[in-house]
């Protein structure tokens, strides 16, 4: 099917383009949104009439969208979710999840200008692509953690399973210490028994080492 497209798509063509598109993808995507129109005569002669104000309307919307991207260009927003102690989600984070705290945050995006390359179902760093206009994309993070704590220690660079990590080596370290200190104490111990022994007087003959035994003569 061939439609002549009103925007810039990526990967299919420019501003005033015909393009051959599958059916379902001109219906449900392009038509629908209004990005192209049916290659027809009639279609094609509308848009040679109104292709100037097109392109200046296009120009416009670019700009403001270029405002927008360099504001949010690279920020990271902070998503709070539900999550096993491994890590993992309970559900996923979405389109619309992204677009909710880019407007938290004081953004006008709308979800269907989020693109998420892959489903975000784990704690942790997650890049997401802002559409804001077919020739402007910005790049965002978001910062998917249980608590605004944990998003603090995952902006610092950590994951939830490193802090994990360190968290059960600490334990490790402390007992270890805990042991190392008890066998000192009993080696301490065992020492001054052995000095104290060495402090003795030596038994000088057998009738002496009899009276420290108890065996001395009855009669």
């Amino acid at each position: 099917m061939q439609v002549i497209l009103l925007e810039r798509v990526a990967k299919l063509g420019q501003m005033g383009d015909v393009v051959d598109v599958k059916p379902g993808y001109a219906r449900n995507f392009l038509l629908l949104q209004g990005k192209a129109l049916t290659a027809s005569k009639e279609n094609i002669a509308r848009f040679e009439s109104e292709k100037a104000n097109l392109e200046a309307k296009n120009l416009e919307t670019r700009k403001e969208a270029e405002a927008v991207a360099e504001k949010l260009d690279g920020e990271q927003f902070v998503v709070i979710r539900q999550a096993s102690d491994g890590g993992n989600l309970y559900g996923s984070v979405t389109t619309r999840d992204a677009a909710e705290v880019c407007k938290d945050a004081g953004f006008d995006v709308d979800r269907k200008q989020v693109i998420i390359r892959e489903p975000i179902k784990e704690l942790g760093l997650h890049a997401v692509e802002l559409h804001l206009h077919p020739e402007v994309i910005v790049e965002v993070t978001l910062n998917v953690a249980r608590s605004p704590e944990e998003a603090e220690i995952q902006k610092a660079g950590k994951s939830i399973q490193d802090i994990a990590a360190e968290e059960e080596a600490q334990a490790e370290f402390e007992i270890s210490e805990l042991f190392d200190d008890m066998g000192a104490a009993q080696l301490d111990e065992l020492e001054t028994e052995t000095e104290q022994a060495a402090d003795e007087p030596a038994v000088q003959d057998k009738d002496e080492l009899d009276d420290r035994l108890g065996r001395g003569d009855s009669n």
